[in-house]
């Protein structure tokens, strides 16, 4: 499916700790609801064929709404549930083999840390850039060094792709992410750790909702 560059205005990437109140799916439906334009499928610890009945179950909730769902570092589970697409990372192979075994209808897309990486994505077979991180986050422990405001501006700077940020964002920086140029912000702990998932995704879109809990 083609990538519209509106569906990473919010984009949600699971956790199934701080979902685990509600579920993975109960908590992304709820979040859809407040605003959430994309889900991505991530589950470190999860083997293949546990991400790939999460992911058929989330197909099946998300049915009907537009919101594109892809698999986080996990291309088979990607292929095998019917996902909208996958994302990957620097260390997760090429994003030609990606492309190869995912076929040229499902979105691809790509984490970037540095200028060097983004320059290398301009020829790359992917459909947006996922840069960052912004800030530290506890969600991913192994991430580089946390790039700042104007990190990310430069990031963008350097290609004509969609581009999310990621890494410790909250609904009180997206006039700063915004400003660089980004397409939209990609949240975890901000949604999935709130007891009210739909409220808590409403207030990245709407500033009077930022008291959500």
């Amino acid at each position: 499916m083609a990538l519209n560059r509106a569906a990473l205005r919010l984009y949600l990437v699971t956790d199934p700790l701080l979902c685990k109140n509600l579920g993975v799916v109960d908590t992304v439906l709820r979040a859809v609801a407040g605003g959430v334009t994309m889900v991505q499928l991530r589950d470190k610890p999860a083997t293949t064929a546990e991400r790939i009945a999460l992911a058929r179950a989330l197909m099946l909730a998300l049915k009907g709404t537009g919101v594109p769902l892809v698999v986080n570092d996990d291309l088979e589970a990607a292929v095998v549930s019917g996902a909208d697409g996958a994302h990957i990372g620097q260390a997760d192979g090429s994003p030609d083999q990606a492309r190869a075994r995912l076929g040229p209808d499902r979105i691809l897309g790509l984490s970037c840390e540095t200028p060097q990486a983004v320059r290398a994505a301009k020829t790359a077979p992917v459909d947006y850039l996922g840069l960052g991180p912004v800030f530290a986050t506890g969600t991913k422990r192994d991430h580089e060094r946390p790039i700042g405001f104007d990190g990310l501006a430069a990031l963008v700077a350097e290609t004509d792709l969609p581009t999310v940020a990621i890494g410790g964002l909250k609904a009180d920086h997206v006039p700063a992410v915004m400003a660089t140029g980004v397409d939209g912000l990609s949240v975890v702990s901000a949604i999935c750790g709130k007891t009210d998932p739909q409220m808590a995704a409403a207030a990245f879109l709407h500033p009077d909702n930022r008291s959500a809990k």
